[in-house]
């Protein structure tokens, strides 16, 4: 039988438009995004329902970026009706209904109400250069910002590669001195890199935090259910390479036009994300699902050291 909680958990589903039977299909693509089995379908909905009990506060801080994450999510609109029904945003831009000085004391309020309980999404590289004169929000720098918020959460993501290393913001030459949440300021992060983001890694990371879960995380701070394989190990297309490097040893001439994109440039051997699996818009597809080669995305300075993105065959 359903507690109350649970019932209005499903109603305010609901009332987004995120019916049970979607609610369980996210929940199913969530438990393969963890890499659990299938039988474990029914505890990760119970997790969900669990932190939607507890709804932690969050401070959702966007620094040099193009919003690209934060679309991810709402334009995927029942992973992000699930995700706000899991949180409380406190202090968002793009989302919030607040504005200028209103918006400013919000975050105060927020901060301070929270002190220590709260969770830090970061959406951004941070400027460093000249004290961080290369970007500002309401007249203060980035850089002051997020001394004064990121120092004072339980926990930080720092979602995007901008957020997490940099990203696009601090490609060479860099004249900001922008950097990723850790590198800008000593603060311990999560790292939940792409350009953009994929919502169902966000989500999974939020329940292992909620649930007290382990965090096992690579060497660039990565958790390790989301990124601890390569984009070519998980690339559907793999089959059909050796499908087609056998057919070419051989000279048969009917060769499935569904091969790797090593030729073309892709980067999906360095690259450690779960895109194949996740994938994008509502799980509908990813880059190379639709033929284009992954660029390395994820990778901290990919547009310096993966580019060129293209190469002639």
């Amino acid at each position: 039988m359903k507690t109350d909680q649970q019932i209005e958990f499903y109603d305010n589903l609901e009332k987004k438009g995120v019916s049970r039977r979607d609610f369980l299909k996210y929940c199913t693509a969530l438990t393969a995004t963890m890499g659990l089995s299938y039988s474990c379908v029914g505890k990760v909905a119970e997790q969900i329902e669990a932190a939607a009990a507890q709804r932690p506060a969050v401070i959702w801080l966007h620094f040099g970026e193009c919003t690209g994450c934060s679309e991810a999510f709402l334009r995927t609109p029942d992973v992000g009706g699930i995700i706000l029904e899991t949180i409380s945003v406190e202090y968002h831009e793009t989302i919030m209904a607040a504005s200028g000085h209103q918006a400013e004391q919000n975050l105060h309020n927020a901060v301070k109400q929270y002190d220590g309980k709260f969770v830090c999404v970061v959406e951004g590289a941070i400027a460093t250069a000249h004290n961080g004169a290369y970007g500002k929000v309401g007249g203060r720098t980035f850089l002051d910002i997020a001394w004064d918020v990121i120092p004072h959460a339980a926990v930080t993501l720092a979602i995007g590669s901008c957020a997490a290393y940099g990203g696009v913001a601090a490609a060479a030459p860099n004249p900001g001195g922008y950097k990723g949440v850790t590198d800008a300021i000593g603060a311990p992060a999560i790292n939940l890199p792409g350009c953009p983001m994929n919502p169902l890694n966000l989500l999974g990371t939020i329940l292992k935090y909620l649930n007290n879960e382990p965090m096992e995380m690579d060497g660039y701070g990565r958790p390790l259910f989301a990124y601890g394989e390569s984009v070519h190990d998980r690339c559907p297309r793999l089959k059909h390479y050796e499908n087609f490097e056998f057919a070419t040893e051989f000279g048969s001439k009917e060769v499935e036009m569904g091969y790797c994109l090593l030729d073309l440039g892709c980067k999906g051997p360095e690259t450690y994300n779960n895109c194949p699996t996740a994938k994008f818009n509502d799980s509908t597809s990813f880059p190379i699902q639709a033929g284009h080669p992954c660029i390395g995305c994820s990778e901290p300075g990919f547009w310096d050291t993966m580019t060129p993105f293209y190469e002639e065959t």
